[in-house]
């Protein structure tokens, strides 16, 4: 760490040079060498340039190098056809319909190739009534696909050939300067993408970066924009919010922005009870904190997570009103992942592990017989358990039961059938219905016979 910094402060200043309206950032100014960049990127790049293209690593990947964060992926952007691509590479393969992109295979690493594209001109774009870009998918040139990203950190080209950095739009100052700001207009670039508020507040909260004063303005007016958007899309941001390994932050940001009314609806109202409140922020810090681990984190979990107090208070209603438990609670999940739907794609799929998570609560309770050992042989038992732990941290249960939990799924069995609590009969056991006894055939007398 210090003989980096002492390399820093040594280093002879250095100039830039502008070709064209890029301004060209040169290694010993910003620092990012080669070698940081990925194995499968810089086969990438040197095959589409010895093949006379032009390709760079752009995007994400070059403003975290800047921060001195790992990037997650590199992707490539070159004046190459999709096709013109695959020809060069022998496992590659063009995906995607409205943005045919190119996957460049080296082992398991993937690289992600796009084509230069341009922003299509007002007149000929196609857009709906609010004036959300429907079609953007022309190619164009290098600074015509500057243009069209979204932040000026995200459109810095990195040359691994040169070591150089080509800045169209003043990226390099700003991520130096710890600031996001949109490229261009920003009421402009909001109508013609909604999303684009929902990436400011993720990114600016992942990268911990100040959000420019003129990129964040119009977001209050603009967020009913969101409702346009089509579901997938809304919930591929959110899973990308709540998996960042920074979720507490963008929740938080997300609040302070007035953004989360109805972007997971319900959550409002669980952020202003405070066991929702605390239940949520220990779920979110503990996905953040298992994300930083390298752990798998399941979206299924963190959505049962998020909507739980829901379907509690749902099912608290129903109950009340004299339903059975079990019917109850069947009604007040559908009931809440139904309102959910009507704003977020969440698949069906994820539907039976979030309800197999939430049922499981309500057997924790069950300590005697044979019905703690049943439980045990759930294949989500894991998953709900940790469930039940984030409910006794946050005080909504009693946190001798979560104990008891813990120590009774890796005791021994004779320990476990000590820890059985006594039958309160709270299950009754049917009684068999006796068989009818059979009537003894009524004897008919003859009729006399007749002459």
């Amino acid at each position: 760490m210090i003989k980096k910094f002492l390399k820093r402060v040594l280093r002879k200043p250095a100039k830039t040079r502008l070709v064209g309206n890029a301004q060209v950032i040169p290694f010993r100014q910003h620092g990012v060498a080669r070698e940081q960049i990925s194995y499968g990127a810089l086969r990438v790049t040197d095959g589409l340039q010895a093949a006379g293209y032009q390709a760079y690593v752009v995007g994400g990947a070059v403003r975290d190098l800047l921060l001195e964060r790992i990037p997650k992926d590199f992707d490539i952007a070159t004046d190459a056809t999709p096709e013109e691509v695959r020809r060069i590479f022998r496992r590659a393969r063009i995906i995607g319909r409205r943005f045919r992109l190119v996957h460049v295979m080296f082992g398991e690493d993937v690289v992600e190739v796009s084509t230069f594209r341009r922003m299509i001109e007002a007149e000929d774009a196609e857009t709906d009534e609010h004036g959300r870009l429907l079609r953007d998918n022309e190619f164009g040139d290098q600074e015509q696909d500057a243009a069209r990203r979204d932040f000026t950190a995200n459109a810095l080209y990195y040359d691994p050939s040169s070591q150089e950095i080509y800045d169209f739009h003043g990226g390099y100052a700003d991520t130096r300067n710890q600031l996001l700001r949109i490229i261009g207009d920003p009421a402009v670039r909001y109508r013609e993408d909604p999303v684009r508020m929902l990436r400011a507040v993720r990114l600016s909260a992942k990268l911990g970066i100040k959000l420019d004063a003129g990129t964040a303005a119009p977001i209050g007016r603009m967020k009913s924009l969101l409702d346009n958007v089509p579901k997938a899309r809304l919930l591929d941001e959110v899973l990308k919010m709540l998996l960042s390994g920074h979720s507490l932050e963008c929740i938080q940001q997300l609040r302070k922005m007035n953004l989360h009314h109805g972007l997971l609806p319900l959550l409002d109202v669980m952020l202003e009870q405070p066991l929702g409140e605390k239940f949520i922020m220990l779920a979110l810090r503990n996905t953040d904190e298992r994300i930083s681990q390298d752990k798998t984190v399941s979206p299924a979990f963190l959505f049962a997570a998020l909507l739980w107090h829901e379907v509690l208070a749902a099912w608290n209603l129903r109950v009340r009103q004299g339903i059975r438990p079990v019917v109850a609670m069947h009604e007040a999940m559908d009931e809440v992942l139904g309102k959910q739907r009507a704003q977020l794609a969440i698949p069906h799929r994820q539907d039976a592990v979030m309800k197999e998570i939430w049922l499981m609560q309500q057997r924790f309770e069950q300590r005697s017989g044979q019905r703690p050992f049943r439980l045990l042989e759930q294949p989500r038992f894991r998953a709900a358990f940790d469930f039940l732990l984030l409910r006794c941290a946050s005080g909504e249960v009693d946190d001798q039961l979560g104990l008891w939990w813990d120590e009774f799924q890796d005791a021994a069995t004779e320990r476990q059938i000590e820890m059985l609590q006594p039958d309160t009969g709270g299950e009754k056991k049917r009684r068999r219905r006796k068989p009818r006894k059979k009537s003894a055939p009524e004897t008919v007398e003859p009729l006399p016979a007749v002459d």
